[in-house]
């Protein structure tokens, strides 16, 4: 089949090379790609929010199936445009309608939905400018530390987690008044979650569904989880903690609840689903849906799924993903980000990059490159995510540092202890 890919980043970096591996694949387009991305098929010049353009290149091209990497155009309803529209109706989209995307795109969506559905969160309440005082009415209710999360898309920065009620009430004023720009107009408050986080990914038709390897990323940008969150500093699949009871626990109270919610809600729903969980003592607790892969969390968990994944996702557009085959590996994945200099603040671009050609022990997927003057260059924060599977954590971590040392650019700046606390973990 013909597929177009729309994403640029590490992920989508991690889905072509995935789906390059398929025998049911005749041609990949990937929209606007990548570096990585133009080694494994055709990078094409649309934006992927540009629907119109999109549908001209997808009639043009006879495309099949678009697979959507980010979240931001499932929000603004891509799945949607291409059902509505006679000529492209019949193409498959890998992803949620607009509707279901405000699983994502809206904190207060997803937690009302968990409350009706009977789904294991955190307690919460929603506020705006205008009752304000009732957000810090209800901060004086919880225990230190306070989360606040925007309510809309704030490209993976739109949570903060203060330890005092001094600072929470602050960044309750600073938020509510612009400080992820529309994305905060509305604040969602929750209590604090005790416990340690895993991401565990979901494939559905909307009817059944196949659970994908879980993985534990790595937010701050310092060791010992220090400093600002970013994007993702790094990945590990398997996770120790994540053991078949937890895995059960995790689809009979979370994942098949949710699938019977969005059926029941007639929500329609192709795709992944990215589940934030907090294990508290066994028990699992949702902290947020993603309504995509993770990033860099796809980088660990493809290479661990032993399946064709175009045979997996015609599946989901055909209704039949029972009937299909998916295994996963039982060697470990690891991923380390290689950053710029100064992210997740201001950082400098176009510095050039060598190294990569000289790893033959890792998977390096490009995340911000660019070619210019024939050069691969750095164009965003997370610049590379280099990947290894081994037979242990220890073996899979050790050929992703040797591999970070033969690539070089100025001020490259990774995390020295991804891992170490799935290595230190104990029940």
């Amino acid at each position: 089949m013909n597929v177009l890919l729309l994403g640029s980043g590490g992920r989508e970096h991690a889905f072509a090379w995935k789906i390059a591996q398929s025998k049911k694949l005749k041609k990949l387009y990937i929209a606007p790609g990548n570096p990585g991305t133009a080694i494994l098929g055709e990078n094409v010049n649309i934006g992927i929010n540009d629907f119109e353009e999109i549908r001209k290149f997808c009639v043009e091209k006879k495309i099949n199936m678009v697979i959507v990497g980010p979240e931001e155009p499932l929000v603004n309803g891509i799945f949607d445009f291409f059902v509505n529209i006679e000529q492209i109706k019949n193409i498959a989209v890998i992803g949620a309608s607009k509707t279901g995307a405000m699983l994502e795109g809206s904190k207060d969506f997803a937690k009302e939905f968990m409350q009706k559905h009977n789904i294991p969160t955190a307690r919460y309440k929603t506020f705006t400018l205008a009752n304000i005082n009732k957000g810090f009415e209800f901060l004086e209710t919880l225990r230190a530390p306070y989360v606040l999360k925007a309510d809309g898309l704030a490209a993976g920065k739109g949570v903060v987690i203060c330890e005092n009620i001094n600072n929470a009430k602050a960044t309750l004023t600073e938020m509510l008044n612009g400080k992820f720009g529309a994305a905060s107009q509305k604040v969602v408050i929750e209590e604090f979650l005790n416990g340690i986080e895993v991401s565990m990914f979901v494939l559905t038709d909307g009817i059944s569904y196949k659970l994908l390897p879980e993985a534990k990323d790595y937010k701050r940008i310092g060791d010992c989880d220090k400093g600002a969150n970013t994007g993702g500093m790094g990945a590990v699949s398997p996770v120790c903690f994540v053991d078949d009871e937890f895995k059960q626990k995790v689809c009979s109270r979370i994942i098949e609840p949710t699938i019977a919610g969005l059926q029941a809600e007639k929500i329609n729903y192709q795709g992944f689903i990215f589940l934030g969980l907090m294990n508290n003592c066994g028990e699992p607790y949702v902290i947020e849906y993603n309504i995509r892969m993770g990033d860099p969390e796809t980088e660990v968990v493809f290479p661990r799924i032993d399946a064709d994944l175009l045979d997996l996702l015609e599946g989901v557009a055909t209704k039949t993903l029972n009937s299909r085959k998916n295994k996963t590996h039982d060697e470990t994945a690891v991923t380390v980000i290689c950053a710029s200099g100064g992210y997740p603040d201001s950082y400098k671009k176009g510095i050039e990059i060598s190294g990569i050609e000289n790893v033959d022990e890792s998977m390096v997927f490009q995340a911000g490159t660019t070619i210019c003057n024939d050069k691969l260059q750095t164009s965003g924060g997370r610049v590379l995510a280099v990947t290894s599977l081994a037979d242990t954590i220890e073996n899979a971590l050790k050929k992703s540092y040797e591999s970070i040392a033969k690539i070089k650019f100025q001020d490259m700046y990774f995390r020295k202890d991804i891992g170490q606390d799935i290595l230190n973990y104990k029940k």
